[in-house]
């Protein structure tokens, strides 16, 4: 696990840009704190810090050749076949001088070229130059767990783990406005596209190859789903719990591979707890960890985690935090985001690695089986909405009632009406549009009302139109449930879930595997009907299933709880006044011509007023904005 970065230039004026490699690779540190390596060439510069996991000695270090010199390669990941890949290849005649998966995969693209990454097994971005056909190769895993920017011009072509890292090359800094409005939709932006424009990020299972002027882009993976096989899928229900256990157990013992302390992460849900039961298995010392909330007890589930812990008989710590030990690192999380990023469970994560990390380098967790397997209220929402019934017709008749009671996250009753709400407009809406309105917290038209006349102006409808039916292009006219699991692992995982794991343990050193996105497992779990994976008493069905003889049986009755950060709590105290004078205030908001300053203020009053709803969620996504075109473009 590592950060890379990398310059390709096209031309003497590119070339010029080269300067930068050095500081670029420096912004990456808190990714890699162990090894720093940069290697360059008169037209192209590699740049590489590395945190060691596999094979932490210097044979193994980055930027590695080939024992030619032709191939340059810089790799951040994960190979977890590495070792039969490397027998393969010896069997061929290939010779290696460290035991690092890097080289093996260095050697497994010179041998298949782009044709390697089918046989990869793991999590990746990675670049390999070719110095004798002056061309650069990059690639990125199949589901996005690591994160891969470019930039390209007429002068150069420029790559990083980090925008950060991208931005240190001194490109022009140009605001993408139609990410902006997708943005204050969705609280995040959906890949290719970022905050700027020119930078991109190579999407999961695509490859990129980059020759003189001109720029080859391929992609070697996609989830297979097929809705009448699915449906008739001939195995039974005992087969497929039976197949499952076996694949879920085979991606956690290939995941515990590692030369430097590794633990999991408990948080006593279905997900996490499999995976540490399982890893317990085949490492006998195993260390878990769980975060308490000392000032929410509602949210603190370690009374559950401690009931796995003591059944698997692992060493396990429990971090018990407070509000004000949320708070504390607030300021260092925002400076984290290399761009706007608004999912504030980013909170709560980044606070779990930075402890964690104290304890160990490598950390399993239960990511993904939420999109997998339908672990989420949406995805009950979204079964219930399928159904034709009196119900349905009665709530979506509420609407107009609906909008006018009071709602907000911070009660009971009036977080029930505020779901309501939602609910009932989502139901006369088709699937693909139903799921954008339920996946975000604005809706379009109210996006649209908080820009600036500037940025209206700059808005391009039809582009951002383009880039939402991109987005949903896996919904077919009929509802199917199985395309709402399909568009989660399109969006939600990679471009919410999987950034905000990796921005906020790898400010820490922290890799995190996430033993669920193995690709035989998803494939397979695609394959299977509607039914095995939720019915309207049960979500994530065939998981829990399959697992239910080794779990304590409490998991199995407990509520599914999320986790809201006191934001609410914050802005009307220790908050309000940057919110008021500074980010938000008047006079900045007029210089800035990014917002609307009317629109913003009836923000900050309904932020303050009894019946906030969902405000306290769009003034966290303007917080973390602000923050950054603060340190970006002021």
């Amino acid at each position: 696990m590592c950060g890379i970065t990398g310059i390709y230039a096209k031309n003497l004026a590119g070339q010029l840009h080269m300067i930068n490699l050095s500081q670029a690779t420096d912004l990456l540190t808190a990714r890699g704190p162990d090894w720093r390596g940069v290697w360059t060439d008169d037209f192209t510069g590699l740049g590489h810090r590395r945190l060691s996991v596999i094979d932490t000695s210097e044979n193994a270090a980055q930027p590695m050749q080939d024992a030619t010199g032709r191939y340059v390669i810089v790799y951040n990941g994960e190979i977890y076949n590495f070792k039969a890949l490397r027998e393969s290849l010896l069997s061929e005649g290939y010779t290696f001088r460290s035991g690092s998966d890097t080289e093996v995969l260095l050697y497994s693209y010179i041998r298949y070229k782009e044709g390697c990454l089918d046989m990869l097994n793991g999590f990746f971005a990675f670049a390999v130059y070719d110095r004798q056909e002056k061309s650069l190769f990059l690639a990125r895993d199949r589901f996005g767990i690591k994160p891969l920017y470019y930039y390209d011009d007429e002068d150069k072509f420029i790559f990083a783990s980090d925008m950060k890292s991208v931005l240190a090359y001194g490109i022009e800094k140009k605001l993408d406005t139609e990410s902006l409005f997708t943005y204050l939709q969705l609280n995040y932006i959906p890949a290719p596209h970022t905050m700027l424009q020119g930078v991109h990020m190579l999407e999961p299972g695509k490859w990129l190859k980059i020759h003189g002027n001109e720029v080859q882009h391929g992609d070697y993976y996609h989830i297979q789903y097929d809705r009448e096989q699915a449906e008739e899928h001939g195995e039974s229900y005992e087969e497929q719990k039976k197949y499952l256990r076996e694949l879920v157990e085979d991606s956690v013992r290939k995941r515990l591979i590692s030369d430097v302390p590794l633990g999991t992460f408990l948080s006593g849900g279905i997900d996490s707890s499999i995976i540490s039961g399982i890893a317990k298995k085949y490492k006998d010392d195993l260390h878990t960890f769980s975060v308490g909330y000392r000032d929410e007890p509602f949210f603190d589930e370690t009374n559950y985690a401690n009931l796995v812990a003591e059944k698997f008989n692992t060493h396990h710590t429990v971090f018990s935090l407070t509000n004000e030990d949320l708070y504390e690192d607030l300021f260092d999380i925002l400076d984290a985001f290399d761009q706007p990023f608004a999912d504030s469970s980013s909170i709560p994560t980044y606070i779990l690695s930075k402890k964690v990390r104290e304890h160990i380098t490598v950390a399993l967790s239960g990511d993904g089986a939420d999109e997998l397997f339908s672990g989420y209220n949406k995805h009950v929402a979204h079964l219930k909405a399928m159904e034709q019934n009196s119900m349905n017709s009665m709530l979506s008749g509420l609407v107009p009632f609906l909008k006018m009671a009071p709602k907000s996250r911070n009660g009971t009753l009036s977080n029930k009406i505020r779901q309501a709400q939602k609910f009932a407009e989502g139901l006369k809406l088709p699937q693909a549009e139903r799921y954008w309105r339920w996946a975000g917290f604005l809706t379009e038209k109210k996006a649209y009302h908080l820009l600036s006349a500037t940025q209206k102006e700059k808005l391009k409808t039809t582009v951002f139109h383009e880039r939402k039916a991109k987005i949903l292009s896996a919904f077919s006219p009929e509802d199917d449930f199985n395309e709402v699991l399909l568009v989660d692992m399109q969006l939600v995982l990679p471009d919410d879930m999987l950034r905000k794991v990796d921005m906020m343990s790898m400010a820490h050193g922290l890799e995190v595997r996430v033993p669920y996105l193995d690709h035989n497992l998803v494939d397979y779990v695609f394959q299977l009907p509607t039914s095995s994976k939720i019915t309207p008493a049960m979500r994530k069905r065939v998981l829990q299933d399959a697992f239910a003889d080794m779990l304590p049986r409490e998991l199995y009755r407990r509520p599914k709880k999320g986790f809201e950060v006191p934001l609410l709590k914050w802005f009307r105290t220790s908050l309000k006044s940057m919110i008021k004078d500074d980010l938000l205030g008047d006079k900045f908001i007029e210089e800035q011509q990014v917002f609307d300053p009317r629109e913003i203020r009836r923000m900050k009053k309904r932020l303050f007023s009894m019946n906030p709803g969902d405000a306290h969620a769009t003034v966290w996504a303007l917080i973390v904005f602000q923050w950054w075109w603060k340190r970006y473009f002021s």
